[in-house]
């Protein structure tokens, strides 16, 4: 079962998040930690962390770049911002720099317990006013990179929609009959073709591509 790492320097908080933890995956493990050295430490000596969930004001943080440094230091373990901001440009940076999803603190619970069942799933989440307002914004600069869609293999187009469906690596190597091996290529070679960081830039900047006409 799951072994989440919940880092956030309010105890409450820390309680509110491990009852929707166990009220979702019944037989998890949480760890806590409540500022960023404790954190760093605590993935140094486990390497069973399936999940770190990050706040970004507790304190050694300094913002973003406290993200960076997680990540640098635990870069296969998926990390999840948990945090009261809101605000649309460093939501979109922490996934940039390599956030799998972020969750804002004022979500209701049932919409967090659907953010981290979607993240375990291996897909990136973000809240849905921000998914459809960087899409509104990006819509003339996906129609002038679509060339970029060109230079992707068929077998490529079929992993990026089903990445666009939502599924995971696991879920697409099944429907696709390859193995998940396979599609990570695939994804990896997506992103570097594409020019974009993650799986959620990706989708977004597919938009409303249509992959019957692609392929």
């Amino acid at each position: 079962m799951y072994t989440i790492l919940i880092a956030d320097d309010h105890p409450l908080f820390r309680e509110a998040i491990t009852n929707v933890m166990y009220g979702n995956f019944p037989g998890c493990q949480t760890l806590e930690t409540d500022e960023l050295e404790s954190t760093l430490a605590l993935t140094r000596d486990r390497d069973d962390i399936d999940l770190i969930l990050l706040d970004l004001n507790m304190p050694g943080m300094n913002g973003l770049h406290g993200l960076i440094t997680l990540r640098n230091e635990a870069p296969m373990t998926p990390v999840v911002i948990v945090s009261a901001e809101e605000d649309k440009q460093i939501i979109m940076q922490a996934i940039t720099y390599g956030a799998a999803g972020f969750i804002t603190k004022s979500s209701p619970r049932e919409e967090m317990s659907q953010a981290l069942q979607q993240i375990l799933a291996g897909n990136t989440y973000m809240p849905a006013d921000v998914v459809q307002a960087d899409a509104d914004d990006n819509q003339p600069a996906r129609a002038m990179d679509s060339e970029l869609f060109s230079s992707l293999t068929r077998r490529q187009l079929l992993v990026l929609e089903r990445m666009s469906m939502g599924e995971s690596n696991k879920q697409i190597a099944y429907n696709l009959n390859i193995a998940e091996t396979t599609v990570k290529a695939h994804v990896s070679a997506i992103l570097r073709k594409l020019g974009v960081h993650n799986r959620m830039q990706a989708v977004l900047c597919a938009g409303n591509l249509d992959f019957n006409q692609a392929r």
